[in-house]
C-alpha cells in the first residue's frame, strides 16, 4: 500500500514551529508534521513573530483547526499558553472556512462569514474591543460577510463582501490605512478602499488588489510601514491611507502575497512574479540585495500558481506542482539542504510529489507545504 502523503514542514524549530515532535533547531529538507494526512488537510497557514519563534495552522476537512509551535500568548488556541511541537485541536471552533496567522495572533473565517481570533492582543489586533491576550477564540466586533482574512505582525485586516477592507490592531505605521497612528481594538474601514478582490499582510504594511482577479484593468493599492519600498510607490515614506503600487501589470493580477518587509504579485497573462521592498537576504529574488521600491520582475520562474512571503524569504509553488524559494536560508527556510542564503530561487527539495498548498510566516523562518 502507498504510504499516505503527509504535510511537510522546514527550517527554524525552535518553537516546535515544525510540528514533527522534536525541538530540533532547524530543518534544512522538509520534516513530516506529526499526525495530518495531506488528504484532510484542506488550508495551511504559518504565523511569527521572530526568527525562532513560530506557529502553524492546519484546517481540516471537517472545519476544525489544528495547531503546533509556540503558544506564549495563546496563538495555538487551545486554552493554554504551553507551547508543544505537534498539532493540536484548536478549543470551541467548528465551522472554519479559512485560516491565517500573524505574529503571534491567529484568525479564522466561519461559515457565517464573521471572524474569530486568538492569542496575542497587545494592541488590539483580535479585535474584540479589548488589549487582554486569549487562549480561545474571540468574536472580532462588528464584522459580518466577510470573504477573506489577513494577519500582520499585530495587526489584522478584513475584506468583506462589498469590496471594503476594515483592518484593526497596531497602527503606529498606518497599517490601518485610516488616515492616523492610533491602534484600534475593533475593526474599523480602511479609507477610500473599494472593489478590492484579494488582500495580503505583511509585517507592517498591506496590500490590496482592487479591480476582478486577473483582469486587465485591475490594480494594486498598499499601506503602511514602507521605509523598505514595500509599496511599491517609488518612495520610502510611510502612508497612513492606500497609495498605488506602480507598475504594468501584463493580463492583470492574480496573485498577491506580503513577507515581512517585501511584497509580491503574480501577473495572470504569463504566470510570472513581480517583487518589492526590502531585500536584505535576496528575498525579492531578482539575483540582487539592492531594495526595490517598484515592482521588478523574478526572473526565470515561470507558471507560478501560489506566492507565500517569510520574515526575509520568499516561496512558490509552480504548475509542476515543485517549490522554489529564495532570501534569508539561516535556518534552513529554502528547504535545498543548506543554510546559505540564495537573492535567485533554488528548488526545494519537500519529499512531496503533488504539492498544492504553501504557507510562510510573515515574521518567521520556516516554510509549509502540503
Amino acid at each position: 500500500m502507498a504510504q499516505e502523503k503527509r504535510l511537510k514542514a522546514w527550517g527554524n524549530n525552535r518553537a516546535g514551529q515544525l510540528g514533527d515532535g522534536t525541538w530540533t533547531d532547524f530543518r534544512t529538507t522538509a520534516t513530516t508534521v506529526l499526525g495530518l494526512t495531506s488528504a484532510e488537510v484542506v488550508k495551511i497557514a504559518a504565523g511569527g513573530a521572530g526568527a525562532a519563534n513560530g506557529h502553524g495552522l492546519a484546517l481540516l476537512t471537517d472545519r476544525t483547526v489544528q495547531t503546533w509551535g509556540n503558544n506564549g500568548s495563546g496563538q495555538l488556541g487551545d486554552g493554554s499558553v504551553f507551547s508543544h511541537n505537534a498539532p493540536g485541536q484548536v478549543v470551541n471552533l467548528a465551522n472554519v472556512t479559512d485560516i491565517t496567522a500573524g505574529g503571534a495572533h491567529s484568525m479564522a473565517l466561519l461559515a457565517d462569514q464573521t471572524v474569530v481570533a486568538w492569542g496575542r492582543n497587545n494592541y488590539g489586533q483580535l479585535g474584540n474591543d479589548t488589549n487582554a491576550d486569549s487562549s480561545v477564540p474571540v468574536r472580532v466586533e462588528g464584522l459580518d460577510k466577510v470573504i477573506a482574512i489577513a494577519a500582520g505582525l499585530n495587526h489584522s485586516i478584513a475584506l468583506r463582501e462589498d469590496g471594503t477592507v476594515w483592518a484593526w490592531g497596531y497602527n503606529i505605521n498606518g497599517q490601518l490605512g485610516d488616515g492616523t497612528s492610533a491602534s484600534r481594538n475593533i475593526p474599523s474601514p480602511v479609507g477610500g478602499l473599494t472593489g478590492v478582490t484579494l488582500i495580503a499582510a505583511g509585517c507592517n504594511h498591506n496590500i490590496a488588489l482592487v479591480g476582478a482577479k486577473g483582469s486587465s484593468g485591475n490594480a494594486v493599492k498598499a499601506w503602511g510601514y514602507n521605509a523598505t519600498g514595500q509599496l511599491g510607490d517609488n518612495s520610502t515614506i510611510t502612508r497612513y491611507t492606500p497609495v498605488d503600487t506602480q507598475g504594468i501589470w501584463l493580463g492583470g493580477v492574480s496573485q498577491i502575497a506580503a513577507g515581512g518587509n517585501h511584497s509580491m504579485a503574480v501577473t495572470d497573462s504569463d504566470n510570472k512574479l513581480k517583487a518589492w521592498g526590502q531585500n536584505t537576504s535576496g528575498q525579492i529574488g531578482d539575483g540582487t540585495t539592492d531594495y526595490r521600491i517598484t515592482p521588478v520582475p523574478v526572473p526565470g520562474l515561470t507558471g507560478v500558481r501560489l506566492v507565500a512571503g517569510g520574515r526575509e524569504h520568499s516561496i512558490v509553488l509552480l504548475g509542476d506542482h515543485t517549490v522554489r524559494s529564495w532570501g534569508a536560508n539561516g535556518s534552513g527556510q529554502l528547504a535545498n539542504g543548506t543554510t546559505e542564503d540564495s537573492s535567485s530561487p533554488v528548488t526545494s527539495l519537500t519529499a512531496l510529489t503533488g504539492v498544492d498548498k504553501i504557507a510562510a510566516p510573515v515574521g518567521g523562518d520556516f516554510s509549509l507545504a502540503n
